[in-house]
């Protein structure tokens, strides 16, 4: 005798609450094996493959490629055989084929902050609220569950929204409204068919370019500019290099480098790894990196470094690499791409000098790194002033005026150059 079980939209990070269907890898009737992919969901941060809980069937398919669907929401009814080793809301043990009941339900659990239920999830109805009252998951997942066993209602939702002290801007969506509040209607774009391209953006460029609107009309962006000599790191790169990597199997490339001076400099100005909470600062306690990375489609995607303030330079160096393949190759799990609390961007990567970098929200500033360029400098030497070929670099830092002012913006920034050019020439791998 079989099993039903109802297969629903995993979680795949925090605020992520809900994802894109791509592809179903099988599809109604056809037979599956515990563990094997059945399809292929995307977010706004990145692709994941969804593996079967059990053996069976695919009984019946309830969304299509390129529907969002709801976390939480069933997106599939199989008909298991043997036993099921999944956690369900009424059963956590396995279940056996031969004593059929009401279907299993497949879904990964939300942990919630203050609920005396740790594996309860937030159902699609309190994330649709949330989402229309401009509330994170993070916030939601604070409030006290009036439920059984402490699960959040709707109705807890909306006395918190009642009564919390500061109202929260609802994230915008995108495309914005074409009126705006001045009044304002841009002017329609005129192009002429069979000349001129018209292109859609992709799922990840409308998420892309939404992030970045609301995170200019969130943030009062200020940025600051210095330059760095940066010779002897550059000297010290290019000498150990390649020991570097007959030592430890790994590539020494500059950004492990940037992020140790950015972790060190975070460490003396911890009021730069922040989040703004309403009226409330968040100092973050871990220090995670994320690395603004250029996919092969020419979209952005941030993978992080997380507790960089606990790693040498080794660590920094294997993660650097491991996230950076992996987002060249799309192979980025959803818990690489979260969590980060400082962000930087290598725009010399490009040939870019300098950059103004948009804030990574929820964050309070972003670094940009611009392109090492040799030229003639005048530096004071025993001998006195002299004329020599050093290696260059401008940094600029974007940051949140609500609660970075230019004394910690501008100390934060000399900060991290002055790591980046006092850099130990001596220093052993």
């Amino acid at each position: 005798m079989s099993t039903v079980v109802e297969l629903r939209m995993p979680k795949m990070g925090e605020s992520i609450s809900e994802a894109t269907i791509l592809n179903w890898l099988k599809q109604e009737g056809e037979t599956i094996e515990a563990d094997e992919t059945i399809l292929e969901v995307a977010t706004d941060k990145v692709d994941s493959e969804v593996p079967s809980p059990c053996d069976g069937i695919i009984k019946e398919i309830k969304f299509q490629p390129n529907e969002v669907v709801a976390v939480g929401e069933v997106i599939a009814i199989l008909e298991a055989s043997g036993e099921v080793a999944v956690k369900t809301e009424d059963a956590p043990e396995k279940t056996s084929a031969k004593k059929p009941a009401k279907p299993l339900v497949v879904t990964n659990k939300v942990k919630l902050k203050n609920s005396p239920d740790s594996d309860a999830f937030l159902s699609p109805l309190v994330i649709s609220i949330a989402k229309e009252e401009g509330l994170t998951i993070e916030e939601v997942q604070s409030i006290q569950g009036s439920g059984t066993d402490g699960r959040i209602r709707k109705s807890d939702v909306m006395a918190y929204v009642k009564n919390r002290k500061y109202p929260l801007p609802s994230r915008p969506q995108f495309p914005v409204s074409q009126q705006s509040q001045f009044g304002f209607t841009p002017p329609p774009i005129k192009y002429v068919e069979g000349h001129d391209v018209l292109e859609e953006m992709d799922r990840m460029r409308q998420m892309i370019a939404g992030h970045m609107v609301y995170s200019k009309q969130t943030s009062p962006h200020v940025t600051a500019y210095v330059e760095a000599d940066v010779t002897n790191l550059v000297e010290w790169r290019n000498t150990n290099k390649v020991p570097f990597h007959k030592k430890y199997g790994e590539k020494l490339t500059f950004t492990p480098l940037f992020v140790e001076a950015v972790t060190n400099a975070i460490k003396d100005y911890p009021g730069i790894n922040a989040s703004v909470d309403g009226t409330n600062v968040v100092i973050r306690k871990d220090i995670n990196i994320g690395m603004a990375t250029a996919l092969p489609s020419g979209n952005l995607i941030v993978p992080v470094v997380k507790n960089s303030e606990g790693k040498d330079l080794v660590s920094l160096a294997k993660d650097v690499n491991h996230l950076a393949t992996a987002a060249r190759e799309n192979k980025l799990k959803p818990e690489e791409i979260q969590g980060s609390t400082f962000t930087i961007s290598n725009v010399g990567t490009f040939g870019s000098i300098m950059g103004t970098p948009i804030i990574n929200q929820p964050e309070v500033a972003i670094l940009a790194l611009g392109i090492i360029k040799k030229r003639a400098e005048v530096i004071t030497t025993d001998k006195g002033d002299e004329i020599a070929i050093r290696s260059m670099m401008y940094l600029s830092l974007s940051f949140d005026h609500r609660v970075v002012d230019g004394f910690l913006g501008g100390s934060f920034l000399r900060r991290v150059a002055d790591n980046l050019e006092q850099f130990d020439v001596n220093r052993k791998i």
